[in-house]
């Protein structure tokens, strides 16, 4: 041992001193520095025992000052130091609470020991190590207190069922602040092994090389982190290094355990499923790696020097009897602290009892069968909200099951899975179906630490029943707060797991979703700001509170949607009375497919309404995929929106290859401008407007691929869509000239500037800049077709598109406009099957059926696609092993 532990205290540096202790930035640090570094923490913090609170991170500082907290003898808290709003608002309410003496945290020249008291203005007891919150960045109305005896005891247990040694290396694939990542932390110090720090993923291909580069042997993970470890290629990847994996942290389903245990067989790694809660500091039981082929599902057997009883209710009940399941061992905690006075306390638990239904297998091996607070009564029955799940799962409905007020909650991914599991759990519980609501959501919530969040599903389920019998949103009356705005996004995208400092961007907003969204938010807040798919709920709302205190509301909410003070409907109050706003793009989409098909039917003759939608297109495109949403992948965003193009483009183009031949295998795959041509316009030319848009959207997605790249534009978004504008207009003209002629004014590289010039457009964000890029949208048009018509309809479209956010409209013209608007694409890719036959006769009906086909195809594809994915997730689900039971305790 390098350091002697104090009278209240306690060493965790197990290592030789030459042997590594850390990595940090890809440099080891031995144990006789990370020692010396610890040494010279505990004489910043001093010899009076303090109450140190540390903003947790994965990195140098936040583990030095923990280390020298606990070896000086200082009880420690530590919290998630996230600087998202809710981890600062979790940091503000520990210290309100408790009243720590000193606040370990980054500061603007670095780390910082800020300290809040002079000496401590605490007493504690002799054996507080530390104070653990049981529920992450969230908050907790209670912390655990656990003593040194108990972080020494569990962490020489796991090194001990893990052959932990000098040789070992882990990564930290978890949070500090959680009690399973901290584990890691400690049971390899303590065994003289080392810890690569790092930040990031296990998505990430800079991750594996750092983990190839130092040689790591362990890997650890919650249930999700399996997920994303087989999403993302784990399965043929090597690793020679890799010794073991562990999980915790939630209920891995039995056949992902198997998978992983034969792929480890494969490659020469373990698998260690593993069970634990926070009150036992952190692990309480194992499942050896040699037991998984027959104990898959189970929680295995206690840890080293702990041990488990069956608390049945009856001392008659025999081995397999089901009851809660109570722990005893050396690292139960000293107890629960409510407030600052409970520091002194000495130990008052003396077992742990879980809150999980268990039973002992015959072979030994311990089975969670449920939570005591997952049975609910409804009507007089008993329900297991676990075995729900279970059943359902093995009909092959995978749903999130919960319950409040008397009701028993399904969630799934679906409308169909949805109603097919409401059916069938009615039918299972023996209960009414109105006693059974079934919610779809996009994804299941899951908290920081990784596991389900239930209370977030519960939550979206309320604001669903609230929307459902009262279609009313908030209006000015009450107060406009973050969580109401929060409740809108929630609500309309089907995220539960939303929060006030996302923004619609964030949670996956697109170019579609944003009409119904938009109508919802100016029905509250008042006119929108531009930027507002961007902005967070939190900063909505702010902006509704700076409109009231700078204007008084007068809307007439009979006639008007204008202004916070209206009484807003969802989505739309009444069909026939009163106008609404639209967002200028949406509008614009509707007008630019009507002129495209009542053109091309002869109808009428207004040209440029394709080439007006290229740089609506390159606006949303700017709004939503490449909106600044910190930690958000532009590049899988961008690619996402590709393949939604081009795999309706290419199921219609090639199906009516197959059955006319009109269509060349280059059309088909929406490569013709790869093949050589005579210039002249023919049928083949006839999807140029999505070629153009999907070759674009792919090479950004290789462009913003680059991190550095990503990071200019997050820094100068103008300036960033200005070179980018400047560089597409060069290219017409070096390719085109000044008046391209025949085809040209339909390639991609020659069209890509219009793409480019919404994009500035998005960017524009002064009245100065929309100034600008007014007259240079007017300058670059002129001339490009030679026709005074076909280039006013463009530069009217942009016009509007740069000082118009907002049309008004009439509410009985809104259903129609959404509609051309959401199926535009749609309509362009069938329309020229639709009007040939009454372009002579009748290009009236030409027009209409071809608009009324498109509708109905987008429709009848948009279902069709959610019920393919929803297929695919199931697949997905039972390849992956998604897990079927609730998800179970640290």
């Amino acid at each position: 041992m390098l350091s002697i532990a104090s009278a209240h205290g306690t060493c965790l540096l197990g290592g030789q001193p030459d042997d590594t202790a850390l990595i940090v930035d890809s440099a080891p640090i031995s144990y006789a520095e990370l020692s010396l570094l610890v040494q010279e923490r505990i004489s910043q913090l001093g010899e009076t025992r303090r109450l140190v609170m540390i903003a947790a991170g994965n990195a140098l500082e936040p583990i030095v000052t923990y280390l020298a907290a606990l070896e000086g003898g200082h009880p420690v808290l530590i919290v998630s130091g996230g600087d998202d709003a809710a981890s600062l608002a979790h940091r503000a309410s520990m210290i309100e609470r408790f009243d720590p003496d000193v606040v370990a945290l980054p500061g603007a020249r670095g780390w910082m020991l800020e300290e809040r008291n002079p000496g401590s203005v605490h007493t504690f007891h002799p054996e507080l190590a530390m104070l653990a919150s049981t529920s992450g960045s969230t908050g907790s109305p209670k912390l655990v207190r656990l003593s040194y005896d108990n972080l020494r005891s569990n962490a020489a247990s796991i090194a001990q069922y893990l052959r932990l040694g000098p040789d070992d290396c882990a990564a930290t694939t978890l949070p500090l602040q959680y009690c399973y990542g901290l584990s890691v932390v400690n049971s390899h110090l303590l065994a003289g092994a080392s810890v690569m720090l790092t930040e990031r993923s296990v998505t990430e291909e800079s991750f594996w090389r750092e983990a190839s580069a130092h040689s790591v042997t362990s890997i650890a993970g919650v249930p999700y982190t399996f997920e994303m470890l087989e999403a993302s290629g784990f399965t043929e990847r090597s690793v020679p290094s890799l010794r073991y994996l562990t999980q915790a942290g939630g209920r891995l389903a039995p056949e992902m355990i198997r998978r992983f245990a034969r792929l480890g067989e494969e490659r020469g790694f373990e698998l260690f499923v593993m069970y634990g809660q926070t009150e036992a500091t952190a692990r309480m039981a194992y499942l050896p790696p040699e037991l998984v082929g027959t104990g898959a599902g189970t929680i295995g057997r206690p840890i080293p020097g702990g041990r488990f009883r069956i608390d049945a209710g009856d001392p008659a009940a025999g081995d397999g009897s089901e009851g809660e399941l109570v722990y005893e061992g050396p690292n139960v905690m000293l107890g629960y602290a409510e407030t600052p006075a409970d520091f002194d306390l000495g130990r008052t638990v003396h077992e742990l009892r879980t809150g999980d239904l268990a039973r002992r297998r015959a072979d030994g091996l311990y089975e969670i069968v449920g939570r005591m607070s997952r049975f609910v009564k409804i009507f007089g029955l008993r329900i297991d909200l676990d075995q729900m799940e279970r059943l359902l799962a093995d009909d092959g409905t995978h749903v999130r099951v919960a319950n409040a007020d008397e009701r028993l909650l399904l969630f799934a991914t679906s409308d169909r899975v949805a109603r097919r599991a409401q059916e069938r759990a009615a039918t299972l519980a023996g209960l009414p179906t109105h006693a059974i609501s079934a919610y779809t959501v996009q994804q299941f919530p899951r908290t920081p630490s990784g596991k389900l969040d239930t209370s977030a599903l519960v939550r979206f389920a309320a604001l669903q029943d609230r929307v459902s019998e009262t279609t009313v949103l908030p209006d000015a009356a009450a107060e406009v707060s973050p969580e109401a705005i929060r409740d809108i996004l929630a609500t309309l995208l089907a995220c539960p797991h939303a929060r006030p400092d996302d923004s619609f961007a964030a949670l996956g907003g697109d170019s579609l979703s944003y009409i119904e969204v938009s109508l919802a938010l100016e029905a509250v807040l008042g006119r929108l700001p531009r930027d507002w798919p961007a902005l967070t709920a939190r900063e909505l709302a702010a902006t509704a509170v700076e409109e009231a205190d700078a204007k008084p509301t007068t809307a007439d909410p009979d006639t008007s949607t204008d202004g916070p003070a209206a009484v807003a409907s969802w989505p739309i109050r009444s069909l026939f009375t009163g106008v609404v706003r639209l967002e200028t793009p949406a509008v614009l989409r509707a007008i630019a497919i009507v002129l495209i098909v009542g053109t091309h039917a002869d109808l009428f003759v207004v040209k440029g309404g394709a080439h007006l939608l290229l740089a609506v297109a390159g606006y949303n495109l700017a709004r939503f995929q490449l909106a600044s949403v910190p930690g958000r992948s532009r590049p899988l965003l961008l690619m996402h929106s590709a393949a939604q193009l081009a795999v309706p483009a290419v199921l219609w183009i090639g199906s009516v290859a197959l059955l006319t031949g009109q269509y060349h295998l280059s059309t088909t795959a929406l490569i013709n401008n790869l093949v050589p041509g005579d210039g002249r316009w023919n049928e083949q030319w006839q999807f140029w407007f999505l070629e153009a848009v999907l070759w674009t959207i792919v090479g950004l997605a290789v462009v913003f691929a680059v991190r550095a790249v990503d990071r200019i534009e997050r820094r100068s978004p103008f300036g960033f869509a200005m070179v980018a504008f400047t560089i597409a207009l060069v290219a017409r003209f070096a390719i085109a000239g000044a008046h391209p002629e025949y085809v040209e004014r339909y390639m991609g590289p020659v069209v890509v500037w219009l793409i480019a010039l919404g994009w500035l457009i998005a960017r524009a964000d002064t009245t100065a800049r929309r100034v600008v890029v007014s007259v240079m949208a007017v300058a670059s048009s002129v001339g490009f077709f030679g026709d005074p018509v076909r280039e006013a309809v463009v530069v009217i479209g942009v016009l509007a598109l740069i000082w118009v956010p907002t049309v008004r409209l009439p509410r009985w013209m809104v259903p129609a406009v959404v509609a051309l608007a959401g199926a535009s694409m749609f309509i362009y890719l069938t329309h020229w099957q639709v009007y040939p036959p009454f372009e002579q006769t009748a290009p009236w009906l030409g027009t209409l059926l071809s608009l009324a086909t498109g509708v109905i195809v987008w429709r009848v594809y948009t279902r069709g696609s959610r019920r393919v994915a929803t297929a695919v997730r199931s697949l997905r689900s039972s390849a992956m092993g998604e897990a079927k039971g609730a998800a179970g305790p640290a």
